[in-house]
């Protein structure tokens, strides 16, 4: 049905698409935090964290990389908790 050679660049595909969707997180937050002139973590870097979290941890058993798992595997339950976090009433300022 698919060639090895399409199969690995569509993996290659999902790898690199990870990469930039993660990678892009840390620019937003900056943009957001120099507009408000303190740090801010907004509830897109999160999502784009889970998103692109998701997308290296399928490239890493893809690649059969247990170390590469791991890491972005255990970053998916951060990622949740904190959009989890995000829904959660916010107590009210004194």
């Amino acid at each position: 049905m698919f060639s090895s050679a399409s199969t690995t660049t569509a993996w290659y595909a999902v790898g690199f698409l990870g990469q930039l969707i993660f990678g892009s997180r840390f620019f937003i937050q900056w943009i957001v935090s120099e507009r408000a002139r303190r740090v801010i973590i907004p509830k897109l870097f999160w999502y784009l964290s889970l998103l692109g979290g998701a997308a290296l941890f399928a490239y890493a058993l893809y690649r059969r990389d247990p170390v590469f798992a791991v890491g972005q595997g255990l970053g998916l339950i951060v990622y949740t908790r904190n959009l989890i976090l995000h829904r959660a009433p916010q107590p009210a300022s004194a």
